[in-house]
């Protein structure tokens, strides 16, 4: 019998096999698909940076600011917020050489409330991170490119360092607390730009991205990666339904060539930052695109809840409707 395993939560053991049955499925539906398949990774104990209680007091129970663990006893916690809800599974990993418990709760559903606030079309980019339809536009986001230079420096040390060494085991934590401090500022970021907009509008449209796609393009797939538009959207999302704020996705192609007075297809290259149609329309190319957006958000039924909702403020947008 090995005495490591006999001491492992039973639980916990069984959500680490779910997990790798789910790296395993995706690993053969690459396949199938004819992607690039990417074999799961065997992981020693140095590089398991987390796992899972599936269910909460089997193994794991918050007690006041203090986290128990089987095994290990009461932990001391940084108990940021109060919790809410019901929990319902309990994780514990690590990030960067520190350790974090993550709860997932369960709460009701929001109901979406009448508001007088108005629909907002919002389009993600790299020149500005958002722009809204009104013309006004988020500043940039890089977390990564601000520390680039250190993380090379840190990086180049690594490499030099010997194998199974103490200084390299140290000079990993650095290079890990470097790309943990660029992933918390950007999370940082998401979150509280995604709480300014769910508290200044009643309904949100953005785009339905191929993220995916866009990163396979080499002079741009470090700068989109370094954005996170996807995890921003997805943060919007959770945070417009937890404040009854309406949200919806809708088609991407297209909408930086559309024009948003007439309809018309004005091509541009990505270097031309102007929309400027024969039609006589004219804007930023971001804003005509964010214009569009909440266009096509109202034509497929996002509709204001309450009596006084604006969502013709623009002529030029209230055309296509």
């Amino acid at each position: 019998m090995n005495p490591f395993f006999a001491r492992l939560n039973f639980s916990s053991a069984q959500a680490t096999m779910r997990r790798l049955d789910k790296a395993f499925q995706a690993f053969f539906r690459r396949v199938k698909a004819g992607e690039e398949p990417g074999y799961p990774r065997f992981k020693g104990r140095d590089r398991f940076d987390g796992f899972t209680y599936p269910s909460v007091g089997d193994g794991a129970r918050i007690i006041g600011n203090k986290l128990r663990l089987q095994h290990i006893g009461l932990v001391r916690i940084n108990l940021h917020r109060e919790i809410e809800g019901e929990i319902k599974t309990l994780s514990v990993k690590r990030q960067g050489g520190k350790w974090y418990g993550v709860a997932a709760c369960e709460l009701p559903d929001v109901e979406i409330r009448p508001s007088d606030r108005p629909i907002a079309g919002l389009d993600v980019g790299l020149e500005s991170f958002v722009t809204h339809d009104e013309g006004d536009a988020e500043p940039p986001l890089q977390p990564l490119k601000r520390v680039l230079k250190h993380l090379r420096v840190a990086q180049r040390s690594l490499s030099r360092k010997k194998l199974g060494g103490s200084n390299r085991r140290k000079q990993k934590l650095k290079v890990a607390a470097l790309h943990a401090k660029v992933a918390n500022t950007r999370r940082d970021e998401h979150h509280k730009l995604a709480a300014k907009l769910t508290h200044r509008y009643g309904g949100i449209v953005v785009e339905s991205l191929n993220i995916r796609g866009m990163v396979k393009n080499p002079k741009l797939a470090r700068a989109v990666s370094d954005a996170g538009w996807g995890q921003f959207l997805t943060i919007l999302k959770h945070k417009a339904a937890g404040a009854g704020v309406q949200f919806r996705e809708v088609n991407a192609r297209g909408t930086s060539q559309t024009c948003p007075a007439c309809g018309a297809v004005a091509k541009k290259t990505l270097a031309q930052r102007r929309h400027v149609c024969a039609c006589g329309y004219t804007a930023h190319r971001d804003q005509a695109a964010a214009q569009v957006i909440l266009a096509r958000g109202l034509l497929a039924g996002m509709r204001p809840v309450g009596l006084n909702a604006d969502v013709g403020r623009h002529d030029p947008r209230s055309r296509l409707l």
